[in-house]
């Protein structure tokens, strides 16, 4: 009598990892629902970028006025202090210019935006 035995290793731990690196490779489909979500992040995007870097434009600047203030000689105070001032007035216009940016942004894709809405609600 022969003594062969069936040896059986499970991993799933091992496997878990094998199917996430294949699903990085495996083309998805995307679904109606995670279009819809991806168009509305997507309409924000811009607004938020430009809103971003103009409020940092405008805290540096407003920083430069500070420090012109309390650090530099009396001839610099008054100008630091307009600095400051502008600064604060450019990081004041960031919130509206994001506004606006996503406005404009969502009436582009407004038509898509509907349609598929109506395709998923039917």
């Amino acid at each position: 009598m022969s003594d062969s035995t069936f040896t059986y290793t499970y991993s799933a731990k091992k496997q878990e990892e094998v199917e996430a690196i294949k699903n990085k490779y495996v083309a998805k489909e995307e679904t109606p629902i995670e279009r819809l979500r991806r168009l509305d992040k997507s309409a924000e995007r811009p607004g938020t970028i430009v809103s971003i870097i103009i409020g940092i434009i405008g805290t540096l600047v407003m920083g430069t006025g500070m420090s012109m203030t309390m650090v530099g000689p009396n001839s610099l105070f008054f100008v630091g202090i307009v600095i400051g001032v502008m600064g604060m007035i450019v990081v004041s216009i960031s919130y509206p210019l994001y506004k606006r940016i996503t406005k404009k942004e969502r009436a582009k894709i407004a038509p898509e935006i509907i349609a598929l809405s109506e395709q998923i609600l039917r």
